[in-house]
């Protein structure tokens, strides 16, 4: 699909992104209402304004009574410290729009939703929105923790923090950007010509995905292992204000948490292994039908796709979890049960574009093989006259 035809989903879904997370920000403060409490229940309404203040205008109760006591009016402290937030929360919604435009302009481009491919554009869109919610908060967290008083203070702690937070709303909210955007974007590829899919060998595909998955097991079999996840919290002391990373590391680099089944049953312990499986086994097969879905199989494409596969899977994963602690977990509530939905989106963006780029090169390597010896093939001399 050419530009100027993606260009009007990418752009409308950045825009009513944007729009949706200001709107459950601004929403944050009607859960202090008492009919809201007594509707929703004193526990789910505090679990909610959780999810809502990351993307609220309105400084929680923490930066007010800070900025309060770093400063009278006289000293100008009290605006200093809240323009600081006002200026983190421009940022975050400003830098949510420049990070989902590009992301969702080349996947419509590269997947437009005609032909069999609007399942797969939907979930690549609604995906591509959890990870530019996530690098929104990244960005503008540090200007949040300046607004703090304390911004020296354990500065990498506070900013894993940040990024880990907001995550849930963004679920809902990205997976209705996404129903838009494919829809636009079908109405805009009519008339677009010819939208074929290539032609890829299956055995270059498979290589390409095995290589790809690869990459992802390293993160959620090898580090995620909880010995190894320990020595990366640890290992690393730093100093200063960069002291502590070993909760950043942790965020960016393990999709994952597990142990050997001690103190449980070996049945339950299979049991909530299939979440990783299921994990792996989503993004297999993304990136096994990748190739032919893709009208170019590029190397940024991969790299963008497969970092929505590997959030698929994580969000698999964490749905099977969901239903396996649903009898323990529903006595606290639905929302209590979601509480972890979306986590591990920065380690899905770090291992999903070292995924896609391993699958890309494997790709063109095999297809690349492929191609020669069938050339090769072609080329040679029939059989000679007896």
């Amino acid at each position: 699909m050419a530009y100027r035809r993606a260009t009007l989903p990418a752009l409308l879904g950045g825009l009513l992104l944007t729009a949706l997370l200001w709107w459950a920000g601004a929403s944050a403060h009607a859960l202090h209402l008492p009919g809201a409490t007594d509707v929703l229940g004193g526990r789910a309404a505090a679990e909610l304004e959780r999810w809502l203040t990351p993307w609220s205008y309105d400084p929680p109760a923490s930066i007010r009574s800070g900025a309060g006591a770093s400063g009278g009016p006289d000293e100008g402290g009290d605006d200093r410290y809240l323009s600081l937030y006002t200026t983190a929360m421009r940022i975050r919604f400003g830098a949510l729009f420049a990070f989902f435009v590009p992301g969702a302009l080349l996947l419509v481009r590269r997947l437009p939703p005609v032909h069999g491919r609007m399942p797969a554009a939907l979930l690549a869109v609604w995906t591509w929105g959890l990870v530019a919610g996530v690098s929104a908060m990244a960005v503008s967290a540090p200007w949040q923790i300046a607004a703090q008083g304390h911004g020296s203070y354990r500065f990498l702690p506070q900013l894993a923090g940040v990024i880990a937070s907001g995550r849930q709303i963004l679920v809902p909210a990205a997976l209705v950007v996404a129903a838009v955007v494919a829809l636009v974007a079908r109405i805009t590829a009519k008339g677009a010509g010819p939208l074929p899919r290539q032609a890829v060998p299956a055995r270059a595909a498979r290589l390409a995905a095995s290589a790809g998955t690869a990459v992802v097991a390293i993160s959620l079999v090898l580090l995620s292992y909880q010995p190894v996840a320990a020595t990366i919290q640890t290992a690393f002391t730093g100093g200063g204000m960069f002291a502590e990373p070993g909760e950043l590391l942790r965020q960016w680099l393990l999709l994952g948490a597990w142990a050997g089944p001690s103190g449980a049953s070996p049945g339950d312990w299979l049991l909530y292994r299939a979440a990783d499986v299921l994990l792996l086994a989503v993004v297999w097969w993304a990136l096994r039908l990748l190739p032919g879905l893709l009208t170019r199989a590029t190397v940024p494409a991969m790299a963008v796709c497969a970092v929505c596969a590997t959030v698929l899977g994580l969000l698999a994963s964490q749905l099977l979890r969901m239903a396996l602690d649903g009898g323990a977990g529903l006595r606290w509530g639905l929302l209590h049960l979601s509480a972890r939905l979306g986590d591990g989106v920065p380690a899905a963006l770090t291992f999903g574009l070292a995924a896609g780029i391993a699958a890309a090169v494997t790709l063109r390597a095999a297809a690349g093989r492929a191609e020669a010896v069938d050339t090769t093939a072609s080329t040679k001399d029939p059989a000679e006259p007896r």
